[in-house]
């Protein structure tokens, strides 16, 4: 695992998975990073979680097949409560639909399981990087004279900007699955 320096924003990060070895895992490794982490063992009790403190959340790790609501509810409901939100949704049931649906949906990041830990650090990695990206924006806008960064894109530029971002995602899943199968010769 790489090091990383301490988070530039820190988040609170809601983890949800069904299997108590996945859900101990990934809330000991947002904890040694020093991120304060909430867990729920269902979909029902994430989505109950994000709708007590909407803006709580800036991280959401979520398994996609999940009892009572699933991950994309999950996700859903994250991106509803706290529209800045980042949803990680994390699976062993991997499919191109679902990955599909997930990047639709706003998931930041589509994991399979098994997974390792330096995916994740790569995916916090890239959280970091963006939230800089992002302060540092603010910064020059401020700068520059302008008080709200949304003002000085048009909702066409943004709406271009996050699809191009989904798409990426979404071309890298692809790419992933298509390594993953195996063709008869």
């Amino acid at each position: 695992m790489t090091n990383l320096s301490p988070p530039l924003a820190p988040f609170d990060v809601l983890v949800v998975d069904d299997e108590p070895d996945v859900l101990d895992l990934l809330a000991e490794y947002f904890r040694n990073r020093g991120l304060p982490v909430t867990v729920a063992t269902d979909g029902r009790a994430a989505v109950a979680e994000l709708a007590r403190d909407p803006s709580r959340f800036g991280l959401v790790v979520t398994d996609l097949h999940l009892p009572g609501v699933d991950g994309l509810a999950v996700l859903e409901a994250a991106r509803r409560a706290n529209p800045s939100c980042f949803v990680i949704i994390i699976t062993g049931y991997a499919s191109l639909d679902s990955a599909i649906q997930a990047v639709r949906l706003g998931a930041y990041d589509y994991l399979t399981k098994p997974f390792s830990l330096g995916q994740i650090d790569i995916v916090l990695e890239r959280l970091h990087d963006r939230l800089a990206l992002e302060r540092e924006n603010r910064r020059l806008l401020k700068q520059i004279g302008q008080r709200d960064p949304a003002e000085a894109r048009t909702p066409v530029l943004a709406r271009l900007d996050s699809i191009d971002a989904r798409l990426a995602r979404l071309e890298a899943a692809l790419r992933e699955l298509a390594e993953r199968r195996t063709f008869p010769s």
